[in-house]
């Protein structure tokens, strides 16, 4: 049985799981180790089930908690070349615990293949993963893309479930105290996806197979849980229904409480 976990969601950190049978998969670390495992044991994920952290960028909202979650778990990090360069010469890991850098194809993470896609956002080597399980199921991270090109609707295609990016809502965003420059950069290419762009590419996804979406990396200041769930159900109830073709979820800065089969 393969299952997905949100730890934390959001501009204030992002910390998710895969897991099957005895093992996990870490996806980014922007939360203290000690969030990072008490959630974890929250929801009876044991420590020692994870074979690898996969890391986004490197952000800090991505890898605050990171330096110090390899020493607790003892496991390895992954990430494209770019991340991977950026993590070692800032000393957020140390060679001790490289794991491998993503180019073209998949690396295989104890029992999972994993896949990098790039994303377009204001990291160098920023990317999203998709995730194969043993059981032969898949589930993608995309988050952190100022929009979505034809690699990253790629890399996400036919995934049984997907965490896709609904960062803000473009009035609150407009009407909100941010300054100008920072307004213009949230919402520019290589910035975030908008709850209105998201709901597009939702179509799309439950058009091509998905079941499972979780929205997430809320903005706490520009977005709401409510707001983001209505925008982008009104692009899917066009011509799917909820609860017969998919099942949404909305992750808050706290994650989802359960786990969502896939």
């Amino acid at each position: 049985m393969a299952k997905f976990y949100s730890l934390f969601s959001g501009s204030k950190g992002n910390v998710s799981i895969v897991r099957s049978g005895k093992q996990s998969l870490l996806i980014d670390a922007g939360m203290s180790c000690k969030q990072v495992i008490s959630a974890m044991s929250a929801r009876d994920i044991p420590e020692c089930s994870v074979s690898g952290i996969l890391i986004t960028h490197t952000h800090s909202d991505h890898i605050k908690g990171l330096r110090v979650l390899c020493k607790r778990l003892g496991t390895k990090v992954y990430a494209t070349e770019g991340t991977m360069t950026e993590l070692l010469r800032a000393g957020h890991i140390t060679d001790e615990y490289f794991g491998g850098i993503f180019r073209e194809g998949s690396l295989d993470i104890g029992d999972f293949s994993v896949r990098a896609f790039p994303t377009d956002h204001d990291a160098e080597g920023s990317c999203g993963y998709r995730i194969e399980t043993p059981e032969e199921r898949v589930c993608s991270v995309c988050t952190d893309l100022g929009h979505v090109t034809d690699e990253v609707h790629k890399g996400v295609k036919g995934s049984d479930l997907v965490l896709l990016e609904s960062n803000y809502d473009p009035v609150m965003l407009k009407n909100g105290s941010y300054p100008l420059c920072l307004k213009a950069r949230i919402a520019g290419r290589e910035g975030h996806l908008s709850n209105i762009n998201c709901g597009e590419e939702a179509v799309r996804l439950i058009d091509e197979g998905t079941t499972r979406l979780i929205l997430g990396h809320l903005s706490e200041e520009n977005n709401t849980p409510f707001l983001a769930r209505k925008t982008v159900t009104e692009y899917l109830d066009r011509e799917h229904k909820q609860g017969v073709d998919y099942l949404l979820y909305v992750a808050d800065r706290t994650g989802l409480e359960k786990a969502v089969i896939f």
